[in-house]
């Protein structure tokens, strides 16, 4: 099948999931564990489905599916490869990919999480018990009870509060050492001093003590951390199981035997081994074979290169049909994968000068609330003459201003909009996401794997001459290649008898030939069955004594695509098509789907300038795209989408991951955004009003550092059933 005829970016899931297969020692791991990940499952009835279907193979021992991280573990006889069970999932109609146990066991567990999750119990069982000892005294205990009981308080809340407290101490000491305030020190100082004052108190058998207020403030802003930090956790998680989907291990001739090796560890000169179906692991030239390569990954061209002896590869190209082996020129650092990554790495470095609202918040507001709190303190000593009295009132305000509502603000509302989006496909990764995602005026899309499936579709089979249909597909059958399987499929779903054909033999590169009646036929390029080939991509059927016959595909679109684009369009947003297709099919697409600007013929280079040049001009970039040649412009957009499809640079450079077939819903994601940006913005109005109405009062010495604890407790409830708002 000729290069004018196959667009290299056509692949189906199966085929997509092949090179990982091919190229990774565990599909012939001794005891065959193989673990997969199955992004679309939902319900128990996905999960019969699948073990079901699983343990129907030959060859497979058990299989187990965990619906909670959507993945199933297969125990099977030697031998049993991953590519068989993807393959029969595929059939069974649902998507999986491999995973690489390695990186797997690397990523499990949430040892922060866990460290979060122990500090708040201690924090929480410390104030329950100090709590029941202040009620002692504020039923009327005096004098030594009094003093036992606040001895008793301290006894548990300085050790409680010096490990609960830990992660804020932290912080703040990183901040002061940078010279800088963030949300952290105001909240260190009100812990500490309200401990410190406290002990002082109870040493000089004071009335009041504290204690409880310092384990109140610990425990309701431990509570917020482990919210936010929930919110990112089980996106990082999911990501890092992403990029397990895919292994940078090459096959290497030594000595005419294989050996696979860390393509790291390749040097210029060495032989490596592609076999059809996998990806290209480092940038050389053909030493021996004939194949077509598919170099979309990085050019996103639709249409694949022949390639045969000195023609030149590229890491990250996909050979097609036969094998090539490839003699290594530039590996690692030094491929045309790495000057991507280094673009990605330049533009990575100008996004993270973002900034989320509550760190812009908190610039201004822990310097105001030092400020108030020294002049409380001045204030009160300067008007009554008592150090203790001042300093009382300081500590009152330092807890009462204390921002736990500023802290809950936003991770509140994250954790809740996030949990949403997940349940509909959506994985956020990046803590600031979604409020650049609020602000985005302007989507540019890729094409192929993002707009479309990748996945090649045949056109006109009502047209065709019913006579070449079985022969057609016998041919088909006999071929691995993704358009030679796409008419295959459509000629079994028609009910077409296969002809009956002898040897059949595919030549890589050129197509599949057999013997029909003594004579023989042949399905492939253009230019090897004799026929002239056209703009459009095609396979052609040649019979003797007949002109040969044009079966002519076009990519699928992706579920959704006329959706997505019609929900951004009505909400204002301007839409850009970006490919490094050619211009026919670009414009084709951009017309059937209601894109007006687009631009073809993009290298990786542009598209990251063009979505450069849109930031410059003020516009925030959305970048929805999936393949390496798009990884460049997805980290220089102000946010980005990938579906969990897309390849590993794509996903890494995304902070958005798109799971399942979820695509149509890209607008509905834009609103839930936005909803929670308001919210956020809401929370700090809370915040704001309530600091109005509390500071005034702590300033003038009517509240104590308890009353000040309780009403900010309260302002903290407000923000968190506020976030509950989130749509």
């Amino acid at each position: 099948m000729s290069a004018a005829e196959y667009p290299g970016g056509f692949a189906c899931p199966g085929c997509a999931a092949a090179p990982a297969a091919l190229a990774t020692p565990s599909d012939a791991t001794p005891d065959a564990a193989i673990r997969l990940s199955l992004p679309g499952i939902h319900c128990a009835g996905c999960i019969s489905t699948v073990e079901r279907g699983l343990s129907a193979l030959p060859g497979v021992r058990s299989a187990r599916v965990n619906l909670t991280l959507k993945r199933v573990a297969i125990e099977a006889a030697p031998g049993f490869t991953a590519a068989e069970a993807i393959a029969a999932l595929d059939r069974l109609g649902h998507e999986a990919h491999e995973l690489d146990g390695d990186m797997l066991a690397a990523s499990e567990g949430d040892p922060a999480g866990r460290e979060l999750l122990m500090r708040l119990a201690v924090a929480g069982f410390a104030q329950m018990n100090v709590m029941l000892l202040s009620v002692a005294v504020w039923s009327g205990a005096e004098d030594a009870t009094r003093d036992l009981f606040h001895w008793i308080s301290a006894a548990i809340a300085v050790p409680a509060v010096g490990f609960a407290g830990r992660p804020f101490y932290a912080s703040a000491l990183a901040a002061l050492r940078g010279r800088r305030l963030n949300m952290d020190v105001p909240i260190s100082l009100a812990i500490l001093l309200a401990v410190g004052v406290s002990i002082w108190e109870t040493a000089l058998s004071g009335q009041h003590a504290y204690f409880d207020a310092a384990l109140s403030l610990t425990f309701f802003l431990l509570g917020g951390r482990y919210l936010d930090h929930r919110s990112r956790s089980a996106a990082r998680s999911a990501a890092q199981e992403l990029a397990a989907l895919e292994v940078p291990r090459a096959v290497r001739l030594r000595d005419g035997a294989e050996e696979v090796v860390r393509t790291a560890d390749l040097a210029p000169g060495d032989l490596v081994r592609v076999r059809p179906g996998g990806r290209v692991p480092v940038d050389g030239a053909v030493a021996e074979g004939t194949s077509e390569i598919d170099r979309s990954a990085m050019t996103g061209e639709t249409l694949p290169a022949f390639a045969g002896p000195g023609d030149a590869v590229l890491a990250g190209e996909i050979n097609l049909t036969g094998p090539l082996t490839v003699r290594v020129a530039a590996a690692g650092q030094d491929t045309a994968l790495a000057r991507i990554a280094a673009l990605v790495a330049v533009a990575e470095s100008g996004r993270a000068n973002y900034s989320a609202l509550a760190d812009r918040a908190a610039r201004a507001y822990a310097p105001v609330v030092h400020l108030l709190a020294l002049a409380a303190f001045l204030g009160w000593f300067w008007a009554t003459g008592e150090a203790r009295l001042a300093l009382n009132i300081a500590v009152a305000v330092l807890i009462i201003t204390c921002p736990c509502a500023l802290g809950l603000a936003v991770p509140a509302v994250t954790s809740t909009a996030s949990g949403r989006l997940y349940r509909r496909g959506f994985l956020i990764k990046s803590a600031t996401a979604l409020e650049r995602l609020a602000a985005v005026d302007t989507v540019v899309y890729d094409k192929t794997g993002t707009l479309t499936l990748g996945a090649p579709e045949p056109l006109g089979l009502d047209a065709a001459d019913p006579d070449d249909l079985p022969v057609a597909l016998a041919l088909a059958r006999a071929s691995a290649h993704p358009l030679a399987a796409a008419l295959a499929r459509a000629l079994e779903a028609r009910g077409v008898a296969p002809a009956p054909v002898e040897a059949p033999r595919e030549v890589p590169g050129y197509g599949v030939e057999a013997m029909l009646q003594g004579h023989t036929v042949r399905l492939g390029r253009a230019g090897w069955v004799g026929a002239e080939a056209g703009s459009e991509t095609a396979t052609w059927l040649a019979r003797p004594g007949r002109a040969p016959v044009g079966f002519a595909f076009a990519d699928r679109l992706r579920p959704g695509a006329e959706a997505v684009v019609a929900g951004f369009a009505g909400r204002g947003l301007r839409q850009i098509l970006l490919s490094g297709d050619v211009a026919a099919p670009v414009a084709a697409l951009a017309g059937r789907i209601g894109l007006t600007e687009f631009r073809a013929g993009m290298t990786p280079e542009e598209k990251a300038v063009f979505v450069t040049r849109l930031a410059a001009e003020g516009h925030r970039v959305l970048m929805i795209g999936d393949g390496l040649n798009d990884t460049a412009a997805l980290a220089a957009a102000h946010v980005s989408v990938s579906p969990a499809s897309a390849v590993d640079a794509a996903r890494v450079a995304s902070d958005i991951v798109l799971l399942g077939e979820g695509f149509a819903a890209l607008p509905g994601m834009l609103d839930t955004a936005r909803s929670a940006v308001r919210r956020i913005r809401e929370n700090f109005a809370i915040s704001a009003a309530y600091n109005l109405i509390a500071v005034p009062v702590a300033l003038f010495g009517l509240a104590t550092p308890l009353m000040a604890a309780l009403a900010m407790s309260a302002s903290s409830i407000s923000v968190t059933l506020n976030a509950m708002r989130v749509r």
